[in-house]
């Protein structure tokens, strides 16, 4: 049994640095590019920073107007190539329940959140879930299955949205 999820540094349903929470990840990211010997390009980083500045998943689309209205370029591709390789690098993820992306908070490039997503105000926060993962791993086990990745999407209602009017958290 799962007794508590732990939410990452710069949770969005908790108070928190934004500021500083943005300024870790660029730095973060900036740090892994220099030592994996890749390229944060001008669109890239950009690209990251656009998905900094909330906690809400954006689409593609999303992210390519604001490029477009930024003089990086108006063709799809350049959003999903900068997308797909801050996939790749570990400096976002792919929400599919939103057919999105978000910015990763966490200083592991490789873990595994279980993403909790807010059906009313459409943020979302990275969990660490050592115990859903254990579970998990026991469950593939157990039936011959070895599990070679799993993303774990909850919907529902952050404490803001919960206690607001049903009219406000429907739009």
């Amino acid at each position: 049994m799962i007794e508590k999820i732990s939410a990452l540094p710069g949770d969005p349903f908790h108070a928190h640095d934004h500021a500083h929470c943005a300024e870790t990840v660029l730095r973060r990211a900036e740090d892994q590019a220099r030592s994996e010997g890749v390229r944060l390009t001008p669109v890239r980083r950009r690209v990251l920073e656009i998905l900094l500045e909330s906690h809400r998943a954006l689409g593609a689309y999303d992210v390519l107007e604001r490029l477009a209205a930024e003089g990086f370029g108006k063709q799809p591709p350049v959003a999903y190539r900068a997308l797909d390789f801050l996939v790749e690098q570990g400096l976002a993820h792919r929400v599919r329940r939103l057919n999105a992306y978000a910015a990763c908070l966490s200083p592991d490039r490789d873990h595994a959140p279980a993403f909790l997503i807010c059906r009313g105000c459409e943020q979302v926060a990275e969990a660490e879930t050592p115990e859903l993962r254990a579970a998990l791993a026991a469950l593939g086990a157990g039936n011959g299955f070895s599990i070679e990745r799993s993303t774990v999407e909850v919907l529902g209602l952050c404490a803001r949205c919960a206690g607001a009017t049903p009219d406000k958290v429907t739009g």
